[in-house]
């Protein structure tokens, strides 16, 4: 018969801690993986590339580009009219929100310090839409006939 001591318990205790802990880093899940294939994007003379935008889903949705030129003043609807027409044969449109966000991120120094349109109307007011100030990254509503600028966009799916 053996003795039970209390530093017999103790090493026994740090046997089974190792042995958890290393049973439990063969039951951590997998990292997520994301692959990105290889792209070669081909950008027009003037247009910048924004980057990346990811999906709500967290997976990567389409590759943001920045078409070149500027309107200065513009209704939300004449803003939106005046974006589709830049895209030439692509299509093109003002950028959303989450477009947005990313524009200011990587191509601040493209924009003035000065509210822009974005694509998206405020769903509690249809007299309103969102627009994103340039010189802080905020954003914000405005009333769809109030007069600001606009950047257009076209989105390369991946």
């Amino acid at each position: 018969m053996t003795t039970l001591t209390l530093e017999a318990l103790r090493a026994e205790h740090q046997r089974l801690g190792d042995l958890i802990d290393r049973f439990s880093l063969q039951c951590e899940p997998e990292p997520t993986r994301i692959h990105f294939p290889e792209l070669l994007l081909e950008l027009n003379p003037g247009e910048e590339y924004a980057g990346l935008v990811i999906g709500k889903d967290g997976e990567p949705s389409h590759h943001l580009v920045l078409l070149p030129g500027e309107l200065e003043k513009a209704t939300w609807e004449s803003a939106k009219e005046w974006a589709d027409k830049q895209g030439g044969e692509f299509a093109a449109s003002l950028p959303n929100r989450r477009e947005q966000a990313l524009l200011y991120a990587n191509l601040k120094e493209h924009f003035a310090d000065a509210w822009y349109w974005s694509c998206e109307p405020y769903a509690s007011d249809a007299g309103c839409a969102w627009c994103q100030y340039f010189l802080s990254g905020s954003q914000s509503i405005s009333h769809q006939r109030l007069q600001v600028r606009a950047r257009a966009v076209r989105r390369l799916p991946i």
